[in-house]
């Protein structure tokens, strides 16, 4: 093992390495919204500095298993094994044992709703042999889609040296997301999933909340503060949004969503390309560590203040809505017959690499693709002060 990998699994405050410079304590938070359609930078701000991805970086990871299953490699039905590799990462994840199996599709749910950092190397060996590999197609993938300041060094968006994003890329692969794979969109926006007695729901707090949300991911380590690529749909159309570096669950989740009702509500046409937008900001190259803002006692203890006495988050936004009913569950079953131990001892193989193309190999203008499929609108009153029951925080990427 190497001394990166035994410092990620120590914890999630991994100080930025020294070979980075540091950034200000003052730097505001990161965040962009983009008409899909259009390709059309509705705001911006400090969309261009380098920051940890946390497990933003998982919408590259399904991307890449969208694209193996897309090109004829793979099916929602072929099974992903847990090996022993995979089974060592740490939390968030699905304790599977080594050996266990469970189908693309259940896998892809645990990855976007649970956050599961030990099926996401498990969807890496499955898709490309190994998490190396796995990594080198992530990496060529962010490059062909223009992804121009982005370096993954894993799936799952664990804490490691020389792994960061901007909001500006977030954006570019949140919409290639949505352009490329319309027919995979529901990973990205399930509310939940059950899978024997147990039951996981979603982090994203706009689903069920923000009048047309349907995805995408959060993500968090102390490094990166709260973040989250976001999506929302009505009349046809679609925009995203990406925070970064939010201090807490609920003031992502608000900031989110004042950005996306900002996009849906402007017309856009005067707005800089996503393609166009020219890269700004002041040390924007050195990778953003905001461990002391985020997980000092003085910060966690502000987070608690946000709950009321049943310990549930409160929300204060104009733009969320409190959820007419319980979330709905899809099942994603684990298979009950896993493979002999000595198969989990190693990587598990995949047998033919797939074929080099549009969607994995060259590089595609953000705004070159269909329009995304409409979905329809969900009629819902807005209010503010809002109570929202949620349990208290599970780790989470």
């Amino acid at each position: 093992m190497t001394l990166v990998s035994r410092m990620r699994r120590i914890g999630f405050c991994l100080i930025a390495v020294s070979s980075m410079a540091s950034v200000p304590a003052a730097l505001a938070t990161p965040s962009i919204a983009v008409d899909v359609g259009s390709g059309r930078v509705i705001a911006h701000e400090d969309a261009f500095q380098r920051w940890y991805p946390a497990s933003l970086t998982k919408i590259m990871t399904a991307y890449v298993a969208f694209s193996a299953v897309k090109s004829g490699q793979m099916s929602m039905d072929t099974p992903v094994t847990m090996s022993i590799h995979a089974a060592k990462e740490p939390p968030s994840k699905m304790y599977f044992k080594p050996g266990e199996r469970f189908p693309l599709d259940s896998a892809l749910k645990y990855l976007m709703v649970k956050s599961a950092n030990d099926v996401a190397v498990a969807i890496a060996e499955a898709v490309s042999g190994s998490e190396e590999a796995f990594v080198r197609e992530m990496n060529a993938t962010a490059k062909a889609l223009g992804m121009q300041a982005t370096r993954f060094v894993n799936p799952n968006g664990l804490p490691g040296s020389g792994q960061y994003t901007t909001a500006r890329d977030m954006a570019v692969l949140a919409a290639a997301a949505r352009r490329n794979f319309p027919e995979y969109a529901q990973y990205f926006g399930y509310e939940g999933f059950s899978v024997g007695k147990q039951v996981h729901t979603n982090y994203n707090l706009l689903i069920g909340r923000f009048q047309g949300a349907d995805g995408m991911k959060t993500g968090f380590i102390c490094a990166s503060g709260f973040n989250q690529v976001s999506s929302a749909t009505r009349n046809g159309r679609t925009v995203v949004s990406v925070v970064l570096g939010a201090p807490s669950q609920t003031a992502r989740a608000e900031r989110s969503a004042a950005l996306l009702q900002a996009a849906l509500t402007s017309s856009g046409s005067v707005s800089p390309s996503l393609a166009s937008l020219a890269p700004y900001g002041e040390g924007r190259d050195a990778v953003a560590d905001i461990s002391a803002q985020i997980c000092s006692s003085e910060a966690r203890a502000a987070r608690d203040k946000n709950r009321d006495e049943n310990g549930n988050l409160v929300l204060s936004s104009p733009f969320l809505v409190e959820p007419a009913r319980e979330p709905r569950l899809v099942q994603a079953p684990a298979a009950v017959a896993p493979v002999a131990t000595e198969v989990a001892l190693s990587r598990i193989p995949v047998p033919q690499p797939r074929p080099t193309g549009v969607l994995s190999g060259s590089a595609v203008p953000v705004t070159a693709f269909a329009a995304p499929v409409s979905k329809a609108d969900a009629i819902m009153p807005l209010r503010p002060g809002i109570t929202i029951p949620v349990p208290v925080p599970r780790p989470e990427l």
